[in-house]
């Protein structure tokens, strides 16, 4: 990719990444052994958070050049965040991330194809949730037709990157879309619930997305589901597309009526950081700032509102044996944005037919990041490799997530450690359910 002049991307920076907050990072290195493509590289700085930070700054202050190596330091960011709670001054590294990736998207050339690309995933799949179907619709007519296995039998997925080979293989069966049954009404329920139902989520997950309203009607909750909300916006910032991101968090916004709810509960931990930091994405927005604001605190992860509904004694209460023994992988998002780490193991250690192992170094990301396992295959992949050495190490049978990215990258990663016969990954509300009903 060819940037324009320097000055170009400079002015760029200087206009959207906040110096304040370049000048909180006190080079301490803290956050060194929390970044896993630090680690991944062989612990160079470029790689690192505050590597990272010093590219930003030098950039804005003309002082380092926009080139293939600063480039690629920014785009082999996870983007984890993982280095914020290691952080004791605070830096706002994910905020910085997000400004540095609008500010190179506006102004470097990109190419006819990425142009396309950018706007058929931004401005349609991410934005309408119709198209979201449309375009499963044809993953499962591709799952349902038989031509998935003849693909599979000739031996064609053998010309793609190894990364695609194992996503494929990953892929859960697209259930037909289907009118959802109609919501139960309580007359003195335990909390009014408002589901933030997603647009992946509500359509390649469409069975964690029913377990979950499942779940929740099971311990009382009164649910509705606003027709009108539209993908959280997290794809859009995370690639440097913040106004399209805006543009969603204010469709949302207007879709849920905050007076009526006590919560609105997520099931993907990297929609519910997004949708939980509505208040600083639109914190400049005169007419959506406040309302922003009060969104965000309404927003809560489907593990933390199991725990305050007491999903702990109703599972302490089964009484069937199982005899699983189960591991858990954090999502990035859910424990370095929304902080929320012991309620997922709260619940599966409540489980009297399981047994809770923890996975080392649960709190590195996975690899999956998004998309960022399709942009850079080496570098995702050589971190799920060494998290299913983790994964063998436990002797887990049974690996739960709380996102729907993660849930892929580790049935893929279990795919390519061939060990598909002794272990599966799943969702942490499909698994409850399981060991519910």
């Amino acid at each position: 990719m060819v940037s324009k002049p320097d000055n170009q991307m400079q002015a760029a920076f200087v206009e959207q990444v906040s110096e304040e907050k370049l000048l909180d990072c006190m080079r301490c290195g803290f956050c060194l052994p929390a970044c896993p493509t630090y680690i991944q590289s062989g612990y160079n700085e470029i790689h690192s958070p505050r590597g990272r930070i010093a590219i930003m700054k030098g950039i804005r202050d003309g002082i380092v050049e926009w080139d293939s190596s600063t480039e690629e330091a920014i785009d082999l960011c996870l983007g984890c965040r993982a280095c914020e709670p290691a952080c004791p001054a605070g830096v706002e590294y994910g905020h910085l991330l997000e400004q540095t990736r609008a500010a190179v998207q506006s102004a470097k050339s990109t190419s006819l194809k990425e142009q396309v690309s950018r706007k058929v995933a931004f401005d349609h799949l991410f934005k309408n949730q119709s198209t979201m179907v449309g375009a499963t619709k044809l993953v499962r007519a591709y799952q349902a037709s038989g031509l998935q296995k003849n693909v599979r039998k000739i031996g064609f997925m053998e010309l793609f990157p190894p990364m695609l080979k194992e996503m494929e293989k990953a892929m859960p069966v697209v259930p037909k879309q289907t009118k959802r049954k109609p919501l139960v009404r309580v007359n003195k329920p335990t909390m009014n619930i408002a589901f933030f139902s997603g647009c992946l989520m509500d359509t390649m997950f469409r069975k964690t997305n029913d377990h979950t309203i499942q779940l929740l009607e099971m311990l009382g909750c009164n649910i509705v589901i606003p027709e009108a909300q539209v993908c959280c916006g997290a794809l859009h910032g995370h690639s440097g597309e913040l106004e399209k991101a805006k543009w969603n968090a204010r469709r949302n916004i207007d879709a849920f009526d905050l007076s009526e709810i006590d919560f609105i509960v997520n099931n993907a931990g990297g929609c519910g950081a997004f949708l939980a930091e509505y208040g600083h994405l639109l914190a400049e927005d005169k007419e959506y700032a406040e309302r922003a604001k009060v969104y965000d605190g309404k927003i809560i992860d489907v593990s933390s509102l199991l725990v305050k509904l007491g999903i702990s004694e109703k599972l302490k209460a089964v009484s069937h044996l199982r005899n699983d023994l189960i591991t858990y992988q954090d999502s990035c998002h859910l424990r370095n944005v929304n902080r929320v780490v012991n309620e997922p193991r709260e619940i599966l250690s409540s489980i009297p037919s399981a047994r809770y192992i923890e996975l080392p170094s649960a709190g590195l990301c996975c690899g999956s990041a998004g998309i960022y396992n399709l942009l850079n295959q080496e570098m995702s992949l050589r971190i799920l490799d060494d998290k299913m050495r983790d994964v063998q190490q436990t002797n887990a049978s049974i690996v739960i997530t709380t996102n729907p990215g993660c849930l892929l990258q580790m049935r893929a990663g279990i795919h390519r450690a061939g060990m598909s016969d002794v272990v599966r990954a799943e969702h942490i509300v499909d698994y409850l359910i399981e060991v519910l009903i």
